[in-house]
């Protein structure tokens, strides 16, 4: 891995400790709630339901943060939502600490989905202002490889303590991490918006979207992703899943077994520079997403089924790391905010309707009917693309496109 940019860059040092921070305590909180609501429902439609909530959420919210973000202070755009978010996990501790009820759990994942969708604009439009264009591919693998890292370490903790003492304490431990976050983005310099912003309004995200529109590789990139999370992404049936192969310990492996594959493959993307051909590579490694995925439906043992997951999660990495790179080397600043808000509908519809997808037909036809089905139908999804997409499966990194 090339650790050139963090070395370089200051101002990237701070932002990546506060994302990695408060990320490492978020990913506890995403197994936390899960595990409650089917703690106190023990059905997988319900926790499939987080999934239409948050999805809502963060369609609404990612429109008017990507506006935002083209016309605001990204850091101060950043600030107010890590405190927000904050605010959320409070409520999810208090709910854990005394009246253990449901609509709460719906409430805070609603919330801390809605400032994750007025962040992450702000979040992704600051780092190409932070490091030089020929830096962007490593400083896409170093800031995914780190999140990679936090999803690992907090979701694996999560299960142990969520195990040990319950939902709280992981709760607790994810509200003491939004403290370290917002210190490192408070010694950041502010970083206004471009000379040529615009106000925020209607027209000007609907200007995002038309260039959106117009650009194939770009749509090309949101199609592929939204197949792969929609139909592969089983993580609302994990906790039940979990309760078959070994309980709330096995729940925070599978939670982290994503992120373990993505720490693998990010640790070794020197080689990233040597592949010419993005646009299969993006194509290729969702599909492999799929195929790991419908082989963890039919392991019978809790180390298979996590060594599984794990291995669609390096693929899932290889995906995202082209599309990001495609993303940052294709779109202008004074649009970067939008677009950024377009991408991160993409990106995080395709999980979230795909909890509810998974939900749904694991309760009609099983746990193990629902993970097979759902990869094996990424797979064909991503062969459609394929021949759909003629663009983007042609796409080479720029200097080598005919």
């Amino acid at each position: 891995m090339d650790l050139g940019p963090l070395r370089r860059h200051p101002q990237l040092r701070l932002l990546f400790t506060a994302q990695v921070s408060s990320g490492f305590g978020s990913f506890m909180t995403r197994v936390a709630v899960p595990y409650e609501v089917y703690r106190l429902t023990h059905s997988t439609l319900v926790v499939g339901a987080l999934g239409a909530v948050e999805f809502v959420a963060i369609v609404v919210m990612a429109l008017v943060g990507g506006a935002l973000a083209d016309a605001a202070d990204r850091r101060r755009m950043v600030l107010f939502t890590e405190a927000m978010s904050g605010l959320c996990v409070a409520i999810l501790l208090i709910d854990a600490l005394t009246v253990d009820w449901v609509w709460p759990l719906f409430v805070g994942a609603g919330g801390l989905a809605a400032f994750y969708g007025l962040e992450r604009p702000s979040l992704d439009a600051m780092i190409p202002r932070l490091v030089d264009r020929d830096e962007l591919p490593a400083t896409s693998a170093l800031w995914w490889g780190g999140m990679n890292v936090a999803g690992i370490a907090g979701p694996s903790l999560g299960g142990v303590l969520i195990a040990a003492s319950g939902a709280e304490l992981a709760f607790a431990v994810d509200l003491a991490t939004f403290v370290v976050g917002f210190a490192a983005l408070a010694a950041m310099r502010s970083m206004p918006a471009p000379e040529n912003a615009v106000a925020p309004s209607l027209k000007s995200i609907g200007e995002g979207l038309r260039y959106a529109c117009s650009q194939p590789v770009l749509l090309g990139t949101y199609i592929v992703d939204i197949n792969a999370m929609f139909f592969g992404m089983p993580t609302a049936l994990f906790p039940a899943f979990a309760q078959r192969l070994g309980g709330p310990g096995v729940l925070g492996l599978l939670y982290a077994a994503p992120s373990i594959g993505a720490v693998l493959a990010s640790a070794t993307s020197g080689w990233a520079v040597r592949v010419h051909h993005h646009g299969r590579a993006i194509v290729c490694a969702a599909a492999a997403w799929g195929g790991f995925i419908a082989l963890a439906g039919v392991a019978q043992t809790a180390w298979l089924a996590i060594a599984l997951v794990a291995l669609a999660g390096a693929a899932d990495m290889v995906s995202g790391l082209f599309r990001s790179t495609i993303w940052n080397t294709t779109i202008p600043d004074h649009l970067r905010g939008r677009l950024a808000g377009i991408e991160m509908i993409s990106y995080t519809s395709g999980p979230l309707l795909g909890q509810v997808e998974s939900g749904v037909v694991a309760a009609f036809a099983g746990v193990r009917a629902s993970f097979v089905s759902g990869g094996l139908l990424c797979v064909a999804g991503c062969a459609v693309a394929a021949l759909a997409l003629p663009a983007l499966w042609a796409y080479e990194k720029p200097g080598r496109s005919p």
